[in-house]
């Protein structure tokens, strides 16, 4: 079936949602790079979330699910098939529990729950991604991570079965979820939070933030860290003492502020980034004997 064909019956039967055909990834990606999805999907409703699904599977179309973005690498010639970007906005709040949709941004949820005086989740509220990315990659910061604030996770199967995991189920260890390795799609998550003091709460995040502006490029397009942490050393540390800040290829950049960090400084291409992190992976491992691992996900061709 054509992408033609597809834009046309999805267009026709998704409501809530919006269905885009060619769409440019530099649009939906943080670091503002990446070629054409063949049908990209803004996807604001759970059963139309089904509904895909079950049309990719009949039809045999390949679908990818996003969120954000702000992890991600998109190749040069894009994504084939159907890609779509889980964008559910609802938030409820019981006492200390918020139940949160997958789409709601970091820095939104951050400022919701300073003002309902919770805190546990400041660490987070500087992190440029959404809930659903966060929980799936256990994202964390200044000490803190998503394993320890998230009580239960609502997810759908590709058969569109919806089902509720525990804490436990999660398999959580760092920069790692069960979700990495099932092709269960997060819609919402609860998280576990404690009552605090609306102004220590602001306090903490603008003093995370403050450290963040100054030692991270917030200025330039990046997808935030672009390499683990190794068992017994920092990337970060060895990139630098490998003096590899400010090296370039094309339009990808060693961040001159922080060695962990490649940024986009103009119109670099995927095979710009991925040449660089190459090329570090080499460096680093001649000087240090040490294997640098990507944390930022590839997709695409």
């Amino acid at each position: 079936m054509n992408k033609q064909n597809i834009y046309n019956n999805l267009t026709k039967d998704l409501k809530k949602s919006k269905v885009y055909i060619d769409e440019p990834m530099t649009k939906h990606t943080s670091f503002k790079i990446g070629g054409k999805a063949d049908i990209f999907i803004l996807a604001r409703d759970v059963e139309e979330i089904k509904y895909v699904l079950n049309y990719a599977k009949n039809e045999q179309i390949d679908i990818f699910i996003i969120g954000n973005g702000s992890n991600l690498l998109v190749k040069d010639k894009g994504i084939r098939g159907i890609t779509m970007a889980i964008d559910l906005q609802d938030t409820q709040i019981q006492g200390t529990n918020v139940n949160v949709g997958a789409g709601v941004k970091l820095g939104v949820l951050g400022i919701l729950l300073q003002k309902n005086e919770l805190t546990g989740f400041e660490f987070a509220s500087g992190i440029p991604g959404s809930i659903g990315g966060a929980v799936r990659m256990n994202a964390g910061a200044y000490g803190g991570e998503f394993s320890n604030i998230v009580e239960n996770v609502t997810c759908i199967t590709r058969q569109g079965t919806i089902k509720q995991l525990s804490k436990e189920e999660l398999e959580y260890s760092y920069r790692y979820s069960r979700f990495m390795n099932t092709d269960e799609i997060i819609i919402s998550a609860t998280l576990k939070l404690e009552k605090g003091n609306k102004d220590e709460i602001k306090s903490k995040m603008d003093e995370l933030m403050l450290a963040r502006k100054t030692k991270q490029p917030l200025e330039l397009p990046s997808a935030g860290s672009t390499f683990k942490r190794g068992k017994d050393f920092y990337a970060s540390k060895i990139i630098e003492e490998a003096e590899l800040k400010g090296f370039q290829i094309g339009g990808a950049q060693v961040s001159i502020k922080h060695a962990g960090f490649v940024v986009n400084v103009g119109n670099a291409t995927a095979k710009d980034v991925l040449d660089l992190t190459n090329y570090m992976k080499e460096k680093i491992y001649e000087q240090f004997g040490k294997q640098l691992e990507l944390e930022v996900e590839v997709v695409g061709e």
